[in-house]
């Protein structure tokens, strides 16, 4: 099983996507950061699930998406993903990823 590592990135985006939502509904912001970990969780079995990220073009910089979250991750081998950033689809996109 792959482990998945959530970069100090994905954690600020999740922070900042669950005080965005609490603002109206702690309750909703709650299930949403659920939400989005568990469909995380996928790519512990297998790290390969999402499509590759349009603005990157490399294999190993790769997305899944739920409602309108994009989960960028980075497959660093077959026993570590770096969770990399959530990104809302109504955002623009970052410029660089490091």
């Amino acid at each position: 099983m792959v482990k998945l590592l959530w970069l100090i990135s994905a954690k600020d985006d999740l922070k900042d996507i669950y005080d965005f939502i609490a603002a109206d509904s702690t309750k909703y912001a709650r299930h949403q950061i659920k939400q989005i970990r568990q469909r995380a969780n996928v790519l512990k079995s297998n790290a390969y699930a999402g499509k590759i990220v349009r603005e990157y073009d490399s294999d190993s910089i790769r997305e899944i998406v739920i409602g309108h979250y994009r989960i960028i991750y980075r497959v660093i081998n077959d026993k570590l993903i770096h969770i990399i950033l959530i990104h809302h689809g109504a955002r623009r996109f970052p410029r660089l990823l490091k």
